[in-house]
């Protein structure tokens, strides 16, 4: 008998708590099923939330608990009438909030998909569709945010991208623009996660940019489709529709994936990935470059030179092609290279200022040596004055080839403070007196 009534007893235990998360439920779906819920409501709601924490245990409770959870920032928001400021989407719908969003609405359609009723599931499609367009508000809000550190930003603008995309998997470019955001960021693993991800699903971005400029502001504007373009003409609010032809993000895709690799030092897949690249984008030569750098770090001179000859084949005259392959063989010490291709980019473009000053450094470089063996002497014998006197004369020369690269460099860039404070220190060593009051003069 006692037994028995321990069973009943749990039993109408275990009913209670069942009715009361029942309950909880109702009230929560009450306020979320209002158009306009106050701040009151949004209370209440909190509050039932809290109740039923700790009262849901069966699956599909706790699915809708998680659901009703990640849409209550939707619920704030809503408070605010149907315009909410810029800074209060932003505040309410935070990277995280967006992906708790995107991870409980598809919770929720995978639950209703596998017991066949559907209590959210068209209300789900609808919210995405709706809110895809809020939520890129927030991305431009973070953008125009000048407080936040770049990489700080960067990374935040990625979380919510890829949130969007979570909530729609069929809107690939926000996979795309959240992997350049992350490379922006420097946040490589997980750029690297998304652009696989894009390769996998043979994602090329290729389409057509619909545009026609607005009368009003007279700034030309994109449009999704034909249609909606054209029937803003016939309106009459916008003139001058054109299309433009979006060309393949694939090989970019696949060049980064291999940027990325270098950059980890996983030097047999990137040039694997290098490879397959270069088979999308044949006359990219960056991507020449890059392979041969990569065997440069293998030590492989062989494939290295035999890449830049490639390189140098295809665009001969290409200043831009030619500047980074001296900057590369810069970086790999080889200097007598670098000074070539240097002074080959300056032949192509004469006012190439940043090739001016780079070469001005890769000549100033041993000069940093010559002056750690020049404090080294410390007496003042003959053969140490002679050393000394040596070292001078080495440094004088060195000045004086790196003296007209320089003063070019300040010509044509005349703002760069780097070129004049190296250009000051020359003329100094030099004693050049009247170039240096004729440099100060210019402050």
């Amino acid at each position: 008998m006692k037994i028995n009534q321990i069973i009943i007893a749990g039993a109408l235990l275990v009913s209670v708590t069942t009715f009361a998360q029942k309950d909880e439920l109702k009230a929560l779906k009450k306020i979320y099923d209002r158009d306009t819920p106050s701040a009151d409501d949004v209370a209440t709601y909190k509050t039932n939330l809290n109740k039923l924490e700790t009262l849901a245990s069966e699956e599909g409770d706790k699915v809708y608990l998680n659901f009703y959870k990640a849409v209550t920032p939707q619920l704030e928001l809503s408070v605010f009438g149907s315009n909410p400021k810029p800074e209060q989407i932003a505040n309410l719908l935070t990277p995280k909030a967006i992906t708790e969003l995107a991870n409980a609405y598809n919770t929720t359609l995978d639950y209703e998909k596998k017991t066949g009723k559907k209590v959210f599931t068209n209300d789900i499609t609808t919210d995405i569709t709706e809110m895809k367009p809020v939520l890129w508000q927030v991305v431009m809000a973070l953008d125009a945010n000048t407080t936040l550190d770049k990489k700080v930003k960067f990374k935040q603008i990625s979380e919510v991208l890829y949130a969007i995309y979570q909530l729609d998997k069929t809107d690939k470019e926000k996979l795309y623009l959240a992997a350049n955001y992350d490379l922006n960021a420097q946040e490589f693993e997980t750029a690297l996660t998304h652009l696989k991800e894009l390769k996998a699903s043979n994602y090329t971005g290729e389409g057509t940019n619909y545009l026609a400029k607005n009368k009003a502001s007279d700034v030309e504007e994109s449009f999704a489709t034909k249609e909606q373009r054209d029937n803003m003409v016939k309106l009459g609010t916008h003139i001058l529709p054109k299309e433009e032809k979006i060309p393949s993000k694939k090989g970019e895709i696949i060049r980064n994936i291999a940027l990325i690799l270098v950059q980890q030092g996983k030097s047999n897949e990137a040039i694997v990935a290098l490879e397959e690249a270069r088979k999308e984008n044949p006359s990219d030569t960056e991507l020449i470059i890059s392979e041969a750098n990569v065997y440069l770090k293998m030590n492989d001179t062989v494939n290295y030179k035999r890449l830049i000859s490639e390189a140098l084949e295809k665009s001969p005259n290409d200043e831009i092609l030619v500047f980074n392959l001296a900057v590369t063989c810069a970086n790999a010490n080889q200097v007598e290279d670098a000074e070539k291709y240097y002074r080959k980019a300056i032949e192509l473009k004469p006012d190439f200022t940043d090739a001016y000053s780079f070469l001005a450094d890769l000549i100033l470089k041993p000069d940093a040596k010559i002056v750690e063996d020049m404090n080294k002497i410390k007496g003042t014998s003959d053969s140490e004055l002679k050393k000394f006197n040596v070292l001078k004369e080495q440094r004088q020369k060195l000045f004086n080839k790196a003296m007209p690269i320089l003063e070019k460099a300040h010509q044509l860039n005349p703002k760069d403070e780097v070129v004049k404070s190296n250009l000051k220190s020359l003329y100094n060593f030099l004693e050049l007196t009247d170039k240096v009051k004729a440099l100060k003069a210019e402050n």
